[in-house]
């Protein structure tokens, strides 16, 4: 499975938005009291309103306070998840939320580095390091997730 980015996910949430725009429609035909019919046409109207905002954040129509879509994504899970001690009979999902916390501490090192470096090319080299750092940490949590809770047949 693909390692998700800020641009996979604005895919998935434009995706969901003309889901639902297609659902609160198929709805709004299915029921007779008008109250229902009005209210599902207006969350359709705005289901087609997030997917117009999420388009033009997509195709870069705002450029103050955005991150780039290949930002990785924190799934905060090194951080709610307690570590597990290394062990003869380690699971999977063990090992990756193992490596999620080394990646975490690596990162929140090379921050407190960068931190502490006045602006310029060493703290800019540190803060790279630490993005590298939560890059690593996005992938293997994604992996622990995709390992820990695993999709059944049912959805």
């Amino acid at each position: 499975m693909k390692n998700q980015t800020l641009e996979s996910l604005i895919e998935m949430a434009i995706k969901n938005e003309e889901e639902a725009y297609a659902s609160y429609m198929e709805l709004s035909g299915l029921v007779d009291d008008k109250t229902a019919k009005d209210t599902l046409k207006f969350l359709a109207e705005e289901e087609k309103q997030h997917k117009a905002y999420l388009l033009k954040y997509r195709d870069g129509s705002f450029r103050e306070n955005t991150l780039p879509l290949n930002a990785p994504v924190d799934y905060k899970i090194a951080e709610t998840m307690n570590k597990p001690a290394p062990r003869k009979e380690i699971t999977t999902s063990e090992v990756y939320l193992i490596a999620a916390n080394k990646e975490l501490n690596a990162s929140n090192f090379y921050k407190s580095l960068a931190e502490i470096h006045p602006e310029g090319d060493i703290r800019e080299m540190l803060l790279r390091m630490a993005a590298q750092e939560l890059k690593h940490k996005e992938k293997v949590e994604y992996l622990y997730a995709n390992t820990e809770f695993t999709q059944t047949a049912g959805g």
